[in-house]
């Protein structure tokens, strides 16, 4: 269900709301023969891998504070969240896209979700221990504040028409997508090798796993 009274959630809801009266008055799904534009949303969940150095980013602040021997603090390391690698929602929005564009159809034009299997979402502290461990070091610090503003305590996606209409489901679990992060920071960082070839690595891996059955 659409909302979150915090902003991050909030916004997120707003923009299906924005894109759904959008589809509705412009491109309703119904008509699609008359106008035939498909409008569809796509969310994922909290996405981690190689590459990403935005400050107050989970992992890539981990990397910092590996890399400058701190510990890392955490402001909310209770927080459920759905954590996936960057390649499986981009492998969802894919399918979604090609979809599309072999059968055009209704039946697309709706908001979908590519998240993890359910059960499978862990705890930022949970999350941060893991990528030090598979990094080999360090540690992290409990820096929640009293008077921090709210953030929603559980986030999970439902991920079931994904896979019933699509046949898309995700093909790393939350340990490989934890070690194969931390061995692209760590072979970045520390060991000179080209970011974009790693990046290559990954994705090569990922066809090779996409293509097996699950």
């Amino acid at each position: 269900p659409l909302g979150g009274h915090d902003p991050y959630s909030a916004s997120k809801g707003a923009a299906e709301i924005v894109i759904s009266s959008y589809r509705r008055s412009f491109f309703p799904a119904g008509q699609l023969a008359r106008h035939g534009v498909q409008l569809a949303s796509a969310r994922a969940g909290n996405v981690i891998g190689g590459g990403d150095w935005a400050r107050h980013r989970l992992v890539a602040d981990a990397v910092r504070a590996r890399l400058e021997d701190r510990d890392l603090p955490i402001r909310n390391p209770h927080a459920i969240r759905p954590w996936q690698h960057v390649l499986e929602p981009l492998s969802g929005y894919l399918a979604l896209g090609a979809s599309m564009l072999a059968a055009p159809s209704p039946v697309w034009c709706d908001a979908w979700n590519f998240g993890p299997l359910p059960g499978t979402e862990a705890t930022v502290g949970q999350l941060a221990s893991a990528f030090l461990a598979a990094w080999g070091s360090g540690a992290w610090s409990d820096a929640s504040e009293p008077g921090q503003p709210h953030e929603a305590g559980i986030l999970k996606l439902r991920i079931d028409k994904a896979r019933e209409r699509l046949g898309w489901q995700p093909r790393w679990g939350l340990d490989e997508t934890v070690r194969r992060t931390a061995d692209w920071y760590r072979l970045s960082c520390l060991g000179g090798a080209d970011a974009r070839a790693l990046c290559a690595a990954d994705i090569d891996a990922y066809t090779a796993a996409a293509g097996r059955p699950a």
